[in-house]
């Protein structure tokens, strides 16, 4: 029995990246051999086991071959004839296909090294079409590490949507994948490389639907509304290493796309119409609320705060009130956020200052500081104390401007 260092932990030493996890593959082993050495069995597909001191998982070397549509169509062979060799083979990508041995030494069958250097996400084998999943794997990696995705691999990649195998994907794993791509530092890689491969569309088809839509004439017409929206995913990545903010930048325009340009900016629907694309988005992935929530707001407000100079103060406090900025702070911080990338996800104006994240701060930190002294507002009703409330506020803003 030989048990190797394998996959993420061998590519990212060989980075020279911090290794976070560390994945083991046993060679000539049984579960009944490694019970006895005091592992204990975790998986339910195949055999995995715990570590007895370390809890590092390790897994008894395994072949794979297809047997239905999607995630769990597969069987698995983990006889202890299987090699180090084959193992690797069922892997993804050549730069995941690596393995050490116990001495330091790399095992390197189908050329992960050279890719590494190249900067190429390369699949192993045809196998790699067996699961969809891959798809936005490579993608993320993309994302990660900002590597090109070698043109054999893009072809397998459409081969994989064509053949309708994206829509078998679990809905939990798209967003597992997209969440860990948005907190990668090229996010925007993520979504280039879906489009690259034809499957934005079949996964995202509300952001595919934004390429072609021109921006408005003041807003540099020579980029549309989905080069738009990536370069201001861009610059969120620049800002900010917050998923959620980097999402909210991802769905703010998604009304454009289902909107006839005469519509807006001037005409609210698309926005109206890009926040019942988000909740449609967020249901069709069960995506946790928080992004929901700050996507719907910046759908909505990301105008508001770029015109908030020419507000008045009683607009302000309304839009202050609908975001809950005054109850949910953390949330309005990154709103504001938000509405800074995607002022600066233009041509040009990558590194443009933006005050109005600094006006729109001060007016609400003056709200939220509001005099409210000599006022009982235990004595009142509830809607008596919440209009004293907002008197104070609107006052507080009247003299912070």
């Amino acid at each position: 029995m030989k048990i190797y260092r394998v996959g993420g932990a061998v590519r990212d030493r060989l980075l020279g990246r911090p290794v976070a996890d560390t994945d083991w593959v046993v060679v000539g082993g049984t579960p009944d051999q490694m019970e006895q050495l005091g592992y204990r069995p975790v998986g339910r597909d195949f055999p995995v086991f715990l570590h007895p001191q370390s809890s590092e998982e390790y897994a008894l070397a395994r072949t794979e071959r297809k047997t239905g549509r999607g995630y769990k169509g597969f069987a698995f062979d983990t006889s202890p004839t299987v090699t180090l060799e084959a193992d690797l083979a069922r892997r993804d990508l050549t730069i995941n296909a690596l393995a050490e041995d116990e001495n330091g030494s790399i095992i390197d069958p189908y050329g992960g090294r050279d890719d590494l250097k190249q900067g190429i996400l390369r699949h192993v084998s045809e196998a790699f079409a067996e699961d969809p999943l891959r798809v936005l794997r490579v993608a993320r990696f993309a994302a990660r590490f900002n590597f090109r995705v070698a043109d054999a691999t893009v072809e397998l990649m459409r081969r994989i949507g064509a053949d309708g195998e994206l829509e078998h994907l679990v809905p939990e794993r798209v967003w597992t994948e997209t969440e860990r791509a948005l907190a990668e530092p090229h996010a925007r890689r993520y979504f280039e490389t879906l489009a690259q491969c034809d499957a934005l569309g079949r996964v995202f088809p509300e952001i595919a639907a934004l390429s072609g839509v021109p921006q408005p004439a003041k807003h540099h017409p020579e980029i549309d509304s989905g080069l738009h929206t990536l370069m201001a995913l861009e610059q969120a990545c620049r800002i900010t290493p917050d998923p959620a903010v980097r999402f909210a930048v991802l769905v703010h325009d998604l009304g454009k796309g289902a909107t006839p340009r005469a519509e807006w900016p001037s005409h609210p629907g698309h926005e109206e119409r890009g926040v019942a694309m988000i909740h449609v988005l967020c249901d069709r992935y069960r995506i946790p609320n928080r992004y929901r929530e700050l996507g719907v707001i910046a759908a909505r407000h990301h105008l508001d705060c770029h015109r908030v100079a020419e507000m008045k103060p009683a607009t302000v406090l309304k839009k202050l009130e609908e975001m809950d900025a005054f109850r949910r702070p953390e949330r309005f911080e990154q709103f504001l956020l938000a509405c800074e990338a995607d002022a600066r996800g233009r041509k040009g104006l990558e590194d443009r200052p933006y005050p109005q994240a600094d006006r729109f701060r001060r007016l609400c930190a003056a709200a939220a500081r509001a005099d409210l002294s000599g006022v009982d507002l235990a004595s009142m009703g509830g809607t008596d104390a919440a209009a004293t409330v907002r008197e104070r506020r609107l006052d507080a803003l009247k003299q912070a401007e």
